[in-house]
């Protein structure tokens, strides 16, 4: 166990390190490009920090035979961003975070709830004779890829409205040149992907000796596991002064995470991902569409107001949401 908890904390410190690097260059790549913070978080940034997610998903379902790994790392992670706006909502002192990001946010927020809320509707129906499939790949695989997709072509299409304040490009700023950014955004990227894929292992081998179930593993230890990166870059990304990139980033991670599913579908051999997956997913599932959905009313209403001067009504209801459903999960998870 100690070996485990061992490996498990120097990849948290290695993302520690290597983390801000990776924000800090996205950020100067958006400022050398003249791209929104919001469009680099949503791509750059959330396709870097969710590559855990991905190789997770991918070695649950192909090597361990864990579907109930793969499937609750990824929903666990879509709600373990959602309940990151808390630390941003919390750290966010001299002006409520809803109030300094851009509304464009509820787009990708919109999709979010679509598709998660879709994966916790396969999870309950496909057992019921919904089980469509050609060969071992289910055909809903493919609708959550296409999903993903459209949700990211309309985002971009969104951010090329016109605007009064645009960023504006430029080729050289404090020193640094668009390669030289790319560079090291690039090399940031690998050091937090592969930290971050190491994570799941560690963290699995600590849950295993802590005799979790396994649904309870994968949606919050293992989530929580690989949601590290996201940590770290959001928090950089807030104290950047970046707040769009931030979110941006949690929400762009979630769309990432359903993809990964529909990925992790392909991968498995065993036939339909979500037949044999527990019904107590899709307790997550709801909860990351309610979550969502309480994300949309903060960013159109933009609260001030906070509890004891910490954090608003917005993330005390997300902060209410993710504990029950993590004991729901802990309660129904096999």
């Amino acid at each position: 166990m100690f070996l485990a908890w061992f490996q498990f904390l120097v990849c948290v410190v290695v993302i520690g390190f290597a983390g801000p690097a990776l924000t800090r260059n996205a950020e100067m790549i958006a400022r050398l490009t003249g791209m929104s913070r919001g469009w680099v978080g949503l791509i750059l940034l959330a396709t870097a920090t969710s590559l855990p997610e991905l190789y997770t998903g991918i070695s649950a379902v192909a090597l361990a035979d864990a579907p109930n790994i793969a499937i609750g790392d990824a929903l666990g992670s879509c709600l373990f961003n959602l309940v990151m706006l808390v630390v941003l909502d919390a750290l966010s002192r001299d002006e409520p975070v809803w109030r300094r990001v851009d509304q464009g946010h509820i787009l990708t927020a919109g999709f979010g709830v679509i598709l998660i809320g879709f994966v916790g509707a396969l999870i309950l129906v496909v057992r019921e004779g919904f089980d469509f499939r050609i060969g071992h790949v289910s055909l809903y695989a493919p609708m959550l890829m296409l999903l993903y997709f459209i949700a990211v072509r309309a985002a971009f299409h969104y951010e090329q409205r016109p605007r009064e304040t645009a960023p504006q490009a430029a080729e050289v700023i404090d020193g640094q040149t668009l390669g030289r950014a790319v560079g090291r955004y690039c090399l940031a990227a690998l050091v937090v992907g592969a930290a971050g894929a190491w994570l799941p292992f560690a963290g699995l081998a600590v849950a295993e000796a802590m005799h979790w179930k396994t649904s309870f593993v994968g949606t919050l230890f293992v989530a929580a596991a690989t949601s590290i990166p996201e940590l770290v870059v959001t928090i950089t990304a807030l104290r950047l002064s970046s707040a769009d990139m931030a979110i941006g980033n949690l929400l762009g991670s979630n769309l990432f995470a359903i993809l990964v599913i529909g990925i992790d579908d392909v991968a498995y051999r065993g036939g339909s991902l979500f037949v044999d997956v527990s019904p107590a997913h899709a307790v997550t599932a709801i909860a990351g569409s309610i979550m969502g959905g309480i994300l949309i009313v903060a960013l159109l209403y933009r609260p001030g107001n906070r509890f004891f001067g910490l954090i608003s009504w917005i993330g005390l209801a997300l902060l209410i949401v993710y504990m029950l459903s993590s004991y729901a999960i802990y309660l129904h998870g096999h």
